[in-house]
């Protein structure tokens, strides 16, 4: 199967490019996709090395590539255009009916886009990060009073990258805790967790797919094995089940997908809108 090449081209850092790009992307199964990211073209020369290496690599294939684009002013667009590809800029597509629908023509300003527009959202969203991270699997500082939620699992279940989403995403106060065999032998869960227990939210997964996970960390001794993976999402059902805590199998979702589960089910607030 020939590789199609796809760009990400932005006057930022990409991420709504890459973010917009990939949900389209996956739709499509039966392809495959060079990914290539070109973030920071915020000058006339960089949008024409964007062009130049656009054109190469359909020179290259028999496939033109496709291009997402987030480019905000009209000068570094227009120039993009000139690229042999199948142009998907995203800002054509939604700012002309915006324009015409508000009545105002939109500024073009850089970075808007981007979050540093709202000093105070991009400071709920530092602040929260830092929340996760420093009440990442346990923790040292446990301040789960002040958490948002709380997601129990075991290792490599998706805890940690959930959190830091919720956090960067939506300024929420996500911290994480593992369940270990401390809590499988004992079948119960801590008591600082039960004081929170309206906050606790539970994250599985089918075995196949965390052994793995965990087999591309640690591929030899019992963390991968076949029976510690089942005995470990064994217990931690049985644990969910006795505590009524909601869960949510993680297994074929995203990042993305989980994290709007947490926010459903919860009803957790966003500090912050994306």
């Amino acid at each position: 199967m020939t590789e199609r090449t796809v760009f990400f081209v932005s006057d930022q850092t990409g991420v709504t490019a890459e973010t917009l790009g990939h949900s389209l992307l996956t739709q499509f199964g039966g392809q495959e996709f060079r990914q290539v990211t070109l973030p920071f073209i915020d000058s006339v020369d960089k949008a024409k090395e964007v062009v130049a290496k656009i054109d190469a690599a359909g020179e290259s294939s028999d496939l033109r590539p496709i291009v997402f684009s987030t480019l905000v002013q009209d000068q570094f667009r227009s120039i993009l255009a000139q690229a042999n590809g199948l142009h998907l800029d995203i800002f054509d597509v939604f700012l002309a009916p915006l324009e015409h629908e508000l009545g105002e023509q939109p500024s073009e300003a850089p970075g808007k886009a981007h979050g540093m527009s709202d000093i105070d959202a991009y400071m709920k969203r530092i602040e929260a990060t830092n929340f996760a991270l420093a009440n990442d699997d346990g923790g040292v500082s446990r301040n789960y009073d002040m958490a948002d939620v709380i997601l129990l699992g075991v290792s490599r279940s998706g805890k940690t990258p959930t959190c830091l989403y919720l956090a960067l995403q939506y300024g929420v106060y996500a911290a994480n805790y593992p369940l270990t065999d401390e809590e499988f032998e004992s079948g119960k869960l801590p008591d600082f967790l039960l004081q929170q227990k309206r906050k606790l939210f539970g994250l599985t997964i089918r075995p196949e797919r965390l052994r793995q996970i965990r087999k591309e960390r640690r591929a030899i001794g019992k963390y991968s094995s076949a029976q510690q993976v089942r005995f470990e999402l064994r217990e931690t059902d049985k644990l969910l089940k006795r505590y009524g805590i909601p869960n949510v199998d993680t297994t074929e979702f995203s990042i993305e997908e989980i994290a709007s589960l947490i926010l459903e089910s919860t009803g957790v607030e966003r500090r912050v809108r994306p």
